[in-house]
């Protein structure tokens, strides 16, 4: 079992080469060395169904796996019954291009607290990510995983803990781990080899091997600030913040483990991820 890495959306490069349309993205990255593309639906589910279903021809002609990322404005924590319907709405619509893909999972973002406690929003987007595999089982996507995602902002629900409780409501969840997301939202202390590997232990003690080893993953420098959290997505080569890859990919490599790992890099998420996959294959040559 490999790890697979790719990019969140288009990186500069892609553009920057002459192209303009996300059908020749699965071959650019081919190319590149990579193996996966979250296509990105963060501003709302715009995509037709015959540009999706392309780009899921050109995904299986060049071996490239897909996901998909569900509306940034989804907010399962919030209890109104009609912010309800529309995140209902708005990942149904995302479901409907990821089948036309292709794509196997959905990444869902877990919502902000409103002023309410912890407690509160998290039994609510409980409720409301039961809610939304069970709408999703009936439309016909009970094979698209809905992914609940680690944020990186204070006043946001989704630390790993969260995540983790989040994804174990129902089958059909598993966990996006964003790794940025977490170093920022920990103001830089979850970072390094200990931590990392103290990451993945709790994510095996709480899901099973089987489901935590496959886990979906985003992996970014994020800049952070004291009270916020989350401020920036950033470069590999801007290093005043963290977190560093290295000890993500030696510890995916001394477990076998394979999860799929996007990279949310600003603007070099092709150069960054495929990083990140040399270093991993190192590590495993390495043993």
């Amino acid at each position: 079992m490999r790890a697979l890495f790719g990019t969140a959306g288009n990186p500069d490069n892609f553009a920057l080469a002459g192209f303009k349309k996300s059908r020749d993205m699965p071959l650019w990255l081919k190319g590149k060395g990579l193996d996966a593309y979250e296509y990105q639906c963060g501003k709302g589910v715009n995509v037709g169904e015959e540009t999706a279903r392309e780009i899921g021809r050109q995904a299986a002609l060049a071996g490239i796996t897909l996901s998909l990322h569900a509306p940034y404005f989804v907010n399962p924590a919030n209890p109104d019954p009609e912010s309800q319907e529309k995140t209902a709405g708005y990942v149904l619509a995302a479901c409907r291009v990821a089948r036309w893909m292709g794509a196997g999972r959905v990444v869902v973002h877990t919502g902000a607290l409103q002023k309410r406690t912890r407690q509160e929003a998290m039994a609510t987007a409980k409720g409301c990510f039961a809610m939304l595999r069970r709408r999703c089982d009936d439309e016909g996507f009970g094979d698209i995983l809905l992914c609940p995602e680690t944020m990186g902002k204070l006043n946001q629900l989704g630390d790993l803990e969260e995540v983790l409780e989040l994804s174990t409501v129902c089958e059909g969840l598993l966990p996006c781990v964003d790794f940025g997301h977490l170093y920022a939202r920990s103001l830089g202390a979850l970072e390094g080899m200990e931590e990392t590997a103290g990451m993945l232990d709790r994510m095996e003690a709480v899901l099973g091997l089987e489901k935590a080893q496959g886990f979906h993953s985003h992996f970014s420098m994020i800049e952070f600030t004291p009270k916020g959290g989350e401020a920036k997505h950033l470069t590999f080569d801007q290093t005043d913040f963290g977190p560093d890859y290295h000890p993500l990919c030696r510890e995916l490599a001394r477990r076998g483990w394979g999860p799929t790992v996007i990279c949310e890099s600003a603007g070099t998420q092709d150069v960054d991820a495929l990083a990140m996959k040399k270093q991993y294959l190192t590590d495993l040559e390495n043993g």
